[in-house]
């Protein structure tokens, strides 16, 4: 009677357990759901059609451009798209390994290659055979990892960490980076024969403000996401609160879009989001609720924190707020803005 109770207690346990798993898979497809690149831009429709054209081969790529463009996002979209689909696709980022423990993760290691290498475990490229390794920020690794990966690359082959067999691999490296890594290579911080085995195609993301026409479409992208995560519903932004977000110039670019919405999303009290539910992006320390002005108060006040952010230089500051110079030049007027330190400290 125990045996036949035990079996049944494992029969209702591995039924819990499939249940689990089916609710998991559900939470996970409705996550990957907004895992996409939104955007109808020229800029977005020239990356689909990169995308495309190297997704079923077999080549390395390097993504660039500034934080939070979505190099990751990039890099998934490849790996969905490409004949490695149903292996794994495996995600570092090399900002957050210190010293040999990158190395460690991509390579493994035997007992006893460190101090507290107290059995023997496979890396990244054991695991991921077949399947896909993207490596985040590659600007930022050691001299000596950038030695072993070039090996990898080249030969696809490896040694793990205190061991002397050599393991064969077969993945696909696809790398990112915010850096320049040609002025780190004349610098003698990055390989340049690495640079160029990584290279074969370089795919590069403009920033936000490059793009603002797709902000409209992300906005709705992100209010839906919010729904899934939150279960808070908000019907859209006034059209006042969308042209705030047209003129931002978001130099943490989507993932501070994203951020934004959603905290506007969780603290919004009516149907729609208004300037006011935006006006932390001008001042973080000031309470949004509490925060009251005009459209061209927060412009101005816009303009002012660019100028200071850009150390007072008017090119740089009407780059990173979209607009050409002479715009910049005809809103200073129109908003009463000295676009000089020295006339703004005289006036004080």
């Amino acid at each position: 009677p125990d045996e036949l109770l035990l079996k049944v207690q494992r029969v209702f346990d591995y039924a819990k357990l499939e249940e689990e798993n089916l609710y998991l898979k559900r939470d996970l497809d409705r996550e990957r759901q907004f895992e996409r690149i939104v955007g109808e831009s020229q800029a977005i429709r020239d990356l689909f059609l990169q995308i495309e054209r190297i997704s079923a081969t077999d080549c390395r790529a390097l993504i660039t451009g500034e934080t939070g463009t979505g190099k990751e996002l990039v890099a998934r979209e490849i790996h969905r798209r490409s004949l490695r689909k149903d292996r794994g696709f495996f995600a570092v980022n090399c900002v957050s390994f210190t010293g040999t423990l990158l190395e460690s993760e991509l390579f493994g290691h035997e007992k006893g290659a460190f101090t507290s290498a107290h059995a023997a475990q496979r890396g990244l490229f054991e695991i991921a055979d077949k399947g896909t390794i993207f490596f985040d920020e590659i600007g930022e690794t050691s001299p000596s990892f950038q030695a072993n990966l070039l090996r990898v690359v080249q030969e696809g082959e490896f040694k793990r960490l205190g061991g002397e067999r050599i393991l064969k691999t077969d993945v696909r490296v696809l790398s990112s980076t915010n850096r320049d890594i040609k002025e780190a290579i004349a610098a003698g911080t990055f390989r340049g024969d690495l640079f160029y085995r990584l290279s074969v195609v370089e795919i590069h993301l403009p920033p936000l403000r490059e793009r603002k026409e797709d902000i409209s479409l992300l906005v709705d992208h992100f209010l839906a996401k919010c729904f899934s995560k939150n279960k808070k519903r908000v019907g859209g932004t006034t059209s006042e609160a969308l042209d705030l977000l047209l003129r931002y110039p978001w130099p943490g670019n989507i993932r501070e879009l994203e951020n934004a919405v959603e905290r506007a999303t969780l603290m919004v009290s009516g149907d729609q989001l208004t300037t006011e539910d935006f006006a932390f992006l001008f001042s973080p320390q000031s309470d949004p609720r509490k925060r009251k002005g005009t459209l061209e108060d927060l412009e101005k006040e816009l303009i002012e924190r660019t100028l200071v952010q850009s150390n007072w230089n008017k090119t740089l500051t009407a780059k990173r707020m979209g607009i050409s110079r002479r715009a910049l030049y005809e809103k200073a007027l129109r908003l009463g803005i000295s676009l000089n330190l020295a006339g703004r400290q005289s006036r004080a």
